[in-house]
Parts: C-alpha cells; sequence; structure tokens
C-alpha cells in the first residue's frame, strides 16, 4: 500500500470538489465518504447528485469550524491530504475495511489518536475501488495544532502492519533503497502532457543534468556543459566566493514569466552540488603509456569494468558494487550522445530506467569505481563505431540481468521492475547496433581448416556451450575475431581460453556474440612474449582435483582436463 501525503493546502473546498467531482486523470465514480471523525459527517456524494451543493457547504462547515475558531491562530495550510492505494495485486476492500485503514493511519500520525476527543476533524473519501483520500483540518478541539511531525514516515511504519493485518501486498520501505530521483508531481505530468511531452519537466531537466554529469571532468566544465545544452543555469556562491549551489531551467518554462528554477536536489539527492563534487573527483586520472606500447582502447577499458561488475554483486561488502552501479549508470547516460543515431532513442530510455534500479539515497563511497568513471570520461576522446557500442551494450545487457537477480533476491521489486525495462531498452539497441559489425567480421572468417581448429580449441574449453556456439550464426564473427588476434601474435586456444574464464556465460542470449566481443576487446591487446604466454597458461591451468595446492607441482594436465 503507498501513502502520499501532499503539501498542506488552505482551501478546504476545493480539495472536496476534487473528491467528489469527476476526476481529471482518472475518472471518479461512485463518491462517498466512508467514514469521519465522528461518524454522522454530511456527505455530499457526486457532484450531480440531488442536494450535492447544501450537502458540500455543510460539510465545508463542520471541517472548518474550529479554524474558524482559532482564527489567526490557525496554521496557514490548515488542510492535510493523504491518499492511500493498494497494489495492483490486491484484493479490493471493502468500505468497512477501508474505514478502519483510515482510522490507523490517522492515529499513527497524530492527526486524530484513537480514544482523543479533541483530535483534528477529518473524512475518507473513495471514489475508486483501489484508494481512498482522507482529509482532515489542522485543528484540535482544544483549538492546538496536531503534533503531527514526520506524519509521513509514521504512516509508513503503520501501513507496514497493515499490510501483514490485511493480507496486502507488502511494500519494501528500506529508505536505504528509495530512488534518488524525484517523482514529477500530478501537476508537472498533466502539464507536460497538455504541452505534448512525453516527460515533465523535472524529469527532462535531470537527464540533461546526468548526461552533462557523465561526460564532465570537473565543476567548471559541468556547468558549461548545461549551459551549451541549452539550458539556464545560476549558481550560487559563499562570501569567500567559493561555489555554493546551482539550479537550473528550462527554457520557456516560466510561471508569471519568470523561469521555474530547480536545484540539483530537487531533481535528485544525488544531484547536488557536494554530491556532483564527490563523484568527479573520484576519476582515475589518465596515466602515460611506457614508450612504445598504444594507449588502451577507452572502450574496452570501460566494457572489462562493465563486466567485473557481477562478480562485484557477488560479494559480502556493498561498496564496490555500489559505486560500480552508480558508475555504470553514468555511461549509459553518456553512450546516447556517442551511439549512432538510431540507437539513441533506446539508450535514453534504458538509462532513464536504470536510474530507478540503483540510483538510491543510501550512501555510497565513489572512489571504489574511479577507474570505470575515469573510462567513462574519455569515451568520446575515441572515435566509436558500431561494433565498439554494440561489444559495451551486450556486457551492459549482462550486467543489468546480474543487478535484476540480485535485487529480486533482495525482494526489491520496484528496483527489478526498473531494472527489467532497463534490458528491454538496451536488448532493442543492441538488436539494431551489433548485426552489421558481425556481419563485417564474418565476411573475414578463415578456411574452413583454420575454423575446424578453432573448434576443436571450444569443444575443449566450453564443452557445455559448444554445440550451441558452433550453430549460431555468429561461429564465422567468433572464427575472424580468433584469426585476427593470431595474426596479432595471440595464441588463439589460450585467448579463447581466457575469455571464457572471464565471466559465466549463462545469462547471454548468444554466447557466440559474447565471445566474439570478449575475443576481439583481448585481442586488441599487446600480446604477451613466449615466455609471458607460457606462465600465463600455467597460471589459468587447474590442478587436479587429487593434488592439494600445497604439494608438488602437478603432472602435465591433458588437453580434456584444460577447461
Amino acid at each position: 500500500m503507498i501513502a502520499n501525503i501532499v503539501k498542506p493546502g488552505s482551501k478546504t473546498r476545493g480539495v472536496l470538489i476534487y473528491l467528489f467531482g469527476p476526476g481529471k486523470a482518472t475518472v471518479h465514480a461512485d463518491q462517498h465518504i466512508v467514514a469521519s471523525w465522528d461518524g454522522f459527517a454530511p456527505d455530499p456524494g457526486p457532484e450531480d447528485s440531488p442536494g450535492h451543493t447544501e450537502r458540500m457547504d455543510q460539510l465545508v462547515k463542520a471541517l472548518d469550524l474550529r479554524v474558524k475558531q482559532a482564527s489567526d491562530q490557525a496554521p496557514e495550510g490548515h488542510v492535510w491530504h493523504c491518499s492511500l492505494r493498494t497494489a495492483p495485486e490486491d484484493r479490493t476492500l471493502t468500505d468497512a475495511e477501508w474505514a478502519t485503514i483510515a482510522r490507523r493511519v490517522l492515529h499513527a500520525t497524530g492527526i486524530a489518536p484513537d480514544g482523543d476527543p479533541d483530535g483534528c476533524r477529518w473524512i475518507a473519501v473513495r471514489h475508486a475501488d483501489d484508494h481512498i483520500h482522507i482529509v482532515a483540518t489542522k485543528m484540535r478541539g482544544d483549538l492546538r495544532p496536531p503534533r503531527n511531525w514526520n506524519d509521513y514516515h509514521r504512516a509508513m511504519a503503520e501501513l507496514t502492519r497493515i499490510e501483514t493485518d490485511f493480507g496486502l501486498y507488502q511494500v519494501n520501505r528500506d529508505r536505504d533503497i528509495w530512488p534518488a530521483a524525484k517523482r514529477p508531481t500530478r501537476a508537472e505530468t498533466e502539464k507536460a502532457a497538455r504541452n505534448g511531452h512525453s516527460r515533465a519537466v523535472r524529469e527532462q531537466l535531470r537527464q540533461t543534468v546526468r548526461t552533462a554529469l557523465s561526460h564532465a571532468h570537473s565543476v567548471e566544465e559541468f556547468l558549461g556543459l548545461l549551459a551549451d545544452a541549452g539550458l539556464q543555469v545560476e549558481t550560487r556562491t559563499l562570501p569567500s566566493g567559493d561555489l555554493n549551489g546551482y539550479k537550473v531551467a528550462l527554457p520557456g518554462d516560466t510561471t508569471e514569466g519568470k523561469p521555474i528554477w530547480y536545484s540539483g536536489t530537487a531533481l535528485a539527492t544525488d544531484l547536488s552540488l557536494p554530491k556532483i563534487q564527490e563523484r568527479l573527483t573520484a576519476t582515475e586520472p589518465t596515466t602515460p603509456q611506457p614508450a612504445g606500447r598504444p594507449r588502451p582502447n577507452p572502450w574496452h577499458q570501460a566494457t572489462a569494468a562493465i563486466e567485473r561488475i557481477p562478480h562485484h554483486l557477488s560479494q559480502d561488502d556493498p561498496a564496490p558494487a555500489s559505486a560500480h552501479l552508480v558508475a555504470f549508470g553514468e555511461i549509459l547516460y553518456a553512450l546516447p550522445t556517442l551511439a549512432p543515431t538510431h540507437v539513441r532513442a533506446e539508450l535514453r530510455k534504458a538509462a532513464f530506467a536504470f536510474e530507478y534500479t540503483v540510483n538510491t539515497r543510501a550512501r555510497v563511497d565513489q572512489q571504489h569505481a574511479r577507474a570505470l568513471r575515469g573510462a567513462c570520461k574519455t569515451l568520446r576522446t575515441h572515435p566509436a563505431d558500431d561494433g565498439l557500442i554494440a561489444m559495451l551494450v551486450d556486457a551492459a545487457i549482462l550486467t543489468v540481468i546480474a543487478v535484476r537477480r540480485q535485487r529480486a533476491l533482495h525482494h526489491h521489486d520496484q528496483q527489478v521492475a526498473a531494472a527489467q525495462q532497463t534490458l528491454l531498452h538496451l536488448q532493442a539497441a543492441y538488436r539494431h547496433v551489433a548485426p552489421a559489425p558481425l556481419a563485417r567480421l564474418a565476411e573475414r572468417k578463415p578456411p574452413a581448416d583454420t575454423a575446424r581448429h578453432y573448434a576443436k580449441y571450444l569443444r575443449k574449453t566450453v564443452p557445455a556451450y559448444a554445440e550451441q556456439i558452433l550453430d549460431d550464426a555468429a561461429w564465422d564473427a567468433l572464427t575472424a575475431a580468433l584469426a585476427d588476434a593470431q595474426r596479432r601474435g595471440h595464441n588463439p586456444a589460450a585467448l579463447l581460453q581466457q575469455a571464457a574464464m572471464q565471466r559465466p556465460l549463462d545469462d547471454a542470449h548468444s554466447p557466440a556474440q559474447v565471445l566474439t566481443w570478449r575475443i576481439q576487446r583481448l585481442g586488441e591487446r599487446h600480446a604477451p612474449s613466449p615466455r609471458a604466454a607460457q606462465a600465463q597458461s600455467a597460471a589459468q591451468r587447474p590442478a587436479p582435483p587429487s593434488q592439494p595446492a600445497a604439494a608438488a607441482p602437478a603432472p602435465k594436465a591433458s588437453p580434456a582436463q584444460r577447461r
């Protein structure tokens, strides 16, 4: 069950007109009161019912009685409005059950404690099967305001107990998994629909801010990228001259001719200036390469770091995984501006959905993901073709699958749903971008004799997937990647083993394609010397089960053992 306590208002009649009216975003039907402070409150009924206006006047007068009596001692926002909604899979509650739930929430929040004759006056209105609205006027019978501080969190705690008592869907209310992003209000959503926009202004701004952050190396560059993106930007400085905050506005989004500003925190709790500064300082600087060695491809570095995220998720310490997932989210936001035009829309949707999977209000030590974030910052310095995009998206898909599984184990259902949406958009982008580079690779497939040798290596390395890979249309591309690596001086058997051992292939839709991208990435590295290759092969070769780790060196393993 979800509760929404809106900002206190001062117009009791306005709220009641909406509740008993026909509705705006949703259609209201059978509007009626299910409970009230004394059980005898006038029920206006639907606005087209006989006597509606007279009963509405009586109800407003009764609810506002103590507010009028308190005169200027009444709080400015005296209308307390809370909606309670069941989950789609819940049964339909009766009016009597809703009445009990309303009383329990009012007691928990301090608006109308049980047994208190001076509790605030209130009503609970039902105009749909799945939710009610509670409206109260915040003035007690002794003409004092109620003690309803922290009412939202107190309501959440009570709803947890209500879900258990009524056999309803259990919502996970762990504050550490609450999304950092601020959801748009209903007014913002309706305004976006009127203006023909698919997303509210708050969401548009947040997407632009996150994209700028994914590319920026400093706060100054971040603010410059916001301005380059067309946003209005204002900063706030301390008397010392140090930057203290920023706010953004979308051109044309005004009220009474003035821009509607949003601070970073108003967009998401992790977009405040201190949080942004923390991320920007947690970036591994580019180190100079030794003479004669080519600079590593940042796309390969980012892909390799992304492939390690499932390993971080499986560890007992959650800190490295949390940091890497935040940095991974930054890569998803950076990707659309670097990708071919025909896949940008799907990649933007993936980044937006993933934000609700990992960007939470929990504290994250960003230093754990310095290398991944450093690779992210340098992606745009290296030209990206569709093959590099497909390689990274393929790794991203496997990572999101691992995230979805991990969130499901902890019953974080909303994050599971967000991960599933992310996965669908990434898979759609991959289907658009991968065929062309795979086809180009397949055109360079080696002779049949060479392919048979590769097939023999494959059966020894990954016997569980060998036949599936050999039957895959991507097998030709995989053999071409192996042949390219062999021409660069790599041992194809050792390289195939290294690629297969990097990460499990259990979640791969096409193990052949996953291995193709890994081989292509590993094959472009500097080929090891013969002595280094021999040492690497010995290190990767498993010891026989009967041989203890500390015993004398094991005899040479047969090819069938080298898995």
